[in-house]
């Protein structure tokens, strides 16, 4: 079993930055895939972007641009640095690992406004 513990959401005005941060704890295997997933209200869950064990990164083109995703191998943590937000941003962003199966995190609320 993995458990992923999302933080760092919170309320940002529009051209702000934010930091998220995926903290994944149990059996992992070394060679793993972790992502960054985003739902707004009466949308269904979209892709940003994910990261593989070797520091590979790939992302949605929405936000190609503006956000980052690096990881901490070491602690099993990935981050998703978002810059320039735009109110379009705001969903609750969810992060997942695929290790052996694929699980999720709960969320983190990430709202742009002014």
């Amino acid at each position: 079993q993995v458990q992923l513990v999302e933080s760092g959401g919170g309320l940002v005005q529009p051209g702000g930055s934010l930091r998220l941060s995926c903290a994944a704890s149990g059996s992992i295997f070394s060679i793993n895939t972790m992502g960054w997933y985003r739902q707004a209200p009466g949308k269904q869950r979209e892709f940003v972007g994910n990261i593989n064990s070797g520091g590979r990164t790939s992302y949605a083109g929405s936000v190609k641009a503006r956000f980052t995703i690096s990881r901490d191998n070491a602690n099993n943590t990935a981050y998703l640095h978002m810059n320039s937000l735009k109110p379009e941003d705001t969903a609750v962003y969810y992060c997942n690992i695929y290790s052996g199966g694929l699980y999720w995190g709960q969320g983190t609320q990430v709202t742009v406004s002014s």
